[in-house]
């Protein structure tokens, strides 16, 4: 691999003043840019240390072992891209599956235009080609589909959590949440899922139902709450706190319906709930917003959230790398 010329690289802060300048104007109005700065700034630290972090290359080395490529291989990458564009480019892997690897747009020096798509297709197969990776991702506030000629990926859905909690909507009697105490019906989850799977096949790559550990910490949090319909156990809802996009967050952990319990109008309320339960669990947090990573090809989950309060506060994007 090359050497970076170290003198050359962006900071922290830098890349952060970038990412802010591409969000969506709703979200500037939630919180003020001088406290957002300091949490994008952050994250974009973890995308700077990837570039020299040689103990996770060996480890991304052996997990995902391509033949002939070293741990080097696998560190995050400051790359030129035109004149005045340069890229932070980083080597993914959807759901850590092997023969799934995309590149990911982890940093810029510029918001970058739909100009800049044949120069950033070039500098991502330059650094990355080796993987054969399917796609470059890239963040937009953007509407989904705004931007011909780039695929469909996981989009941000947000709204305040006091905002979601005080909506005028009639819940159903029998619908209500309670704190969940233990893993009983986790493994009634993953069969909902296996189910959605079965009936949706690109769902398996669009959500994953989340495991003991997930579910365990949620539990400790006081932030994981059984569905209920008539006191019978219908699903989860919970979150984790969280910052998306630099912005104070609860992230939504899993919302879910049980099979048996779709089709009766239950989904359109879990939100509410949701946040109300929130507000009773960390009612000294009440300015956090409450974020959803949704993909929008997601029918069931996508439309719902939008239907429940949410907005799509832009997302990721897919400029395809290689015919497939």
């Amino acid at each position: 691999m090359p050497e970076t010329d170290t003198d050359a690289l962006p900071t922290a802060l830098q890349l952060a003043a970038v990412t802010l300048a591409m969000q969506h104007p709703l979200t500037r109005s939630w919180t003020p840019d001088d406290e957002r700065l300091p949490w994008l700034a952050r994250a974009h630290e973890d995308d700077l240390d990837l570039m020299t972090d040689m103990e996770m290359a060996t480890f991304r080395a052996s997990y995902f072992a391509f033949p002939g490529l070293d741990a080097p291989t696998y560190l995050n990458r400051w790359q030129p891209v035109s004149a005045d564009l340069s890229a932070l480019l980083s080597i993914r892997f959807e759901n850590r599956v092997r023969s799934r690897p995309f590149v990911d747009l982890s940093g810029l020096s510029r918001p970058w235009d739909v100009t800049d798509l044949a120069a950033l297709k070039r500098a991502a197969l330059e650094v990355y080609g080796v993987f054969a990776p399917r796609y470059l991702r890239l963040f937009s506030s953007a509407p989904v589909d705004a931007l011909p000629g780039l695929g469909r990926d996981r989009r941000f859905v947000a709204a305040p959590v006091s905002v979601l909690a005080a909506a005028k909507t009639t819940i159903p009697p029998e619908l209500s949440l309670r704190p969940t105490e233990d893993d009983r019906h986790l493994a009634q989850a993953g069969a909902a899922y296996a189910a959605l799977d079965a009936q949706h096949p690109g769902h398996a790559y669009q959500a994953q139902v989340l495991d003991a550990e997930q579910l365990q910490e949620a539990i400790d949090a006081g932030l994981m709450f059984d569905v209920l319909v008539q006191g019978e156990w219908a699903g989860y809802a919970g979150v984790h706190p969280d910052e998306d996009l630099g912005l104070p967050s609860y992230s939504v952990q899993e919302l879910l319906l049980a099979p048996a319990f779709r089709g009766r109008g239950y989904g359109a309320h879990l939100t509410t709930l949701l946040a109300r339960a929130i507000l009773v669990a960390r009612p000294e947090e009440p300015g956090r917003m409450l974020f959803g990573t949704i993909h929008a090809d997601n029918a069931g989950a996508y439309p719902a959230a939008l239907r429940a309060g949410r907005m799509d506060v832009g997302g990721w994007v897919q400029l395809r790398l290689i015919d497939q």
